[in-house]
């Protein structure tokens, strides 16, 4: 702190005692009359509180983005888990805009941020000059995953000199999800093929990988989605042509294994982890969000870790949707699991700057960060927005339990009242999906919801998905927001009943 309030007078020209007041500063990062608020302008949604836009703008879309545009509902201000959409109403931000704003918007949190750009702390740095605070966010990030407590540095040092399988200890920063898990991805293919002419013979170098992900219902690969990097999405059956090159080839297969189906994955692992072939990686969620919310059992992933790791098969929990969205930020530790990567990203940076990261093992530490891994992602401010966000979840991590809970206990009310329309609540916590028993009824509710400006999607594009329909409530959420999100969606399911003459 010396370093920077001195570095704002020298720099800045600040008064040192105004900057070390700057410095000490303490910011209330959720006042009640914030949460007073926003709980009190909940029957507003979908009102005009605002003139729209007047002169508005189309962009330079592709044809893709122009056809999907939603301009009307564009953010022109937020507040909390409210967007104030370009036509001027109030609009709620039951998807968190994505997962990217677990803290809502305007989290006064936040304006720390603001406070260490007034004096002075620089964005955007290189790879081999990662920032004090960059650092300090990559020990926090070891310290967390691996369920340490605050203050024990002597816990700390020993996991970070770890050379034990499945401790992860090393952390790659990066800017998006799709970056994070290629780099996973990349270091699992190292194993069998050298990055460049200057690496000696890996240890499987001759063996075909294979890599394992999630299975759809149809039985492609469509139910997995580890980012839109083009070998990731080979994995979900994009690019046939390509794939089936590779195929030919012998450079690396692809075997989906079905949804909590332990004996199937056990067949496929024993097919695969022999002979020519070896079992190169799992690659996996826990929450599926891009297949209906889908949650995979923790028995189900533990026995499959317990198979992967007696096979040397390293796995990577794709945590970039899940992650900070459950008491102790990361999912898989709620399940007991040991994977040798954790991808992470959205939630941690709370939406202020594009951030993920990807924890991993020291036996997996084998590329060079600079030419095969990261050109960017060493970003201060960034790395500031992590470290706030994961302050809020430590402080209020039985807060965070409290309301995930009652939010699954409230939302399995829905298919109680109305079993002939909603066959099952998907997902865990704040990340849901209300399944329905025809595709038809999904659309219906989704439209009768988006026209009351409340956000909800649903994936109807895929093959053999599940007709459910997406919410992502922020870590804000109040009791009392909960139980108006709960009636409106119930208003909606009782008009659907009156619409089908039930």
């Amino acid at each position: 702190m010396d370093a920077v309030t001195g570095a704002a007078a020298v720099l800045l020209g600040m008064d040192s005692g105004q900057a070390r007041k700057l410095a000490e500063e303490k910011v209330d990062f959720l006042p009640q009359e914030w949460l007073r608020r926003m709980d009190a302008m909940l029957d507003r949604v979908g009102e005009q509180i605002c003139p729209p836009v007047a002169d508005t703008v189309q962009g330079a879309p592709t044809n893709a983005f122009a056809k999907a545009a939603n301009s009307q509902a564009s953010p022109v201000s937020g507040f909390g888990y409210y967007r104030l959409g370009e036509d001027g109403r109030l609009y709620l931000a039951s998807k968190s805009e994505h997962y990217h704003t677990p803290m809502g918007h305007n989290f006064p949190g936040y304006r720390l941020i603001d406070n260490a750009r007034a004096l002075g702390v620089t964005n955007a740095t290189h790879n081999n000059t990662r920032g004090y605070i960059t650092r300090l966010c990559e020990r926090e990030l070891v310290r967390c995953a691996n369920g340490l407590a605050r203050g024990d540095v002597q816990g700390l040092e020993k996991v970070l000199a770890s050379t034990e399988r499945h401790v992860l200890n090393r952390v790659i920063n990066l800017e998006t999800g799709s970056l994070a898990c290629e780099a996973g991805i990349k270091m699992m293919l190292a194993r069998f093929y050298r990055l460049d002419k200057t690496f000696p013979a890996p240890k499987y170098s001759g063996k075909i990988p294979v890599f394992f992900v999630m299975q759809d219902y149809d039985g492609g690969a469509m139910a997995n989605y580890h980012g839109t990097t083009v070998l990731a999405q080979t994995f979900r059956d994009m690019w046939p042509e390509l794939y089936a090159g590779a195929e030919a080839g012998r450079l690396y297969e692809v075997c989906p294994i079905a949804i909590n189906n332990i004996e199937d994955f056990k067949e496929k692992f024993a097919r695969y982890n022999t002979g020519n072939y070896k079992a190169a990686g799992l690659i996996h969620e826990i929450i599926l969000m891009n297949y209906g919310g889908i949650k995979l059992h923790e028995d189900y992933l533990q026995e499959v870790y317990r198979i992967c790791h007696e096979g040397d098969t390293p796995i990577l929990c794709d945590e970039i949707q899940s992650c900070m969205w459950y008491e102790g930020m990361f999912l898989f530790r709620l399940y007991g699991l040991n994977p040798d990567f954790v991808a992470i990203g959205k939630g941690f940076p709370g939406g202020q700057y594009p951030a993920s990261r990807i924890l991993l093992s020291a036996e997996m530490d084998n590329l060079n960060q600079f030419g095969a891994l990261v050109t960017n992602g060493q970003e201060e401010l960034a790395s500031l927005a992590y470290l706030i966000t994961m302050e809020y979840a430590q402080e209020n991590a039985e807060e965070i339990r409290d309301i995930c809970a009652y939010y699954e206990e409230q939302a399995e009310t829905l298919k109680a009242r109305f079993p002939s329309v909603v066959e099952r609540i998907e997902g865990q916590g704040l990340l849901s999906a209300v399944t329905f028993r025809d595709v038809g009824e999904t659309v219906r509710f989704v439209q009768l919801l988006q026209e009351e400006c409340i956000d909800v999607s649903a994936q109807v594009y895929k093959a053999c998905c599940p007709p459910a329909a997406l919410l992502k409530l922020p870590l804000i959420a109040s009791r009392t927001m909960v139980d108006w999100m709960i009636q409106r969606m119930a208003g909606v399911l009782t008009r659907m009943k009156t619409e089908a003459g039930g």
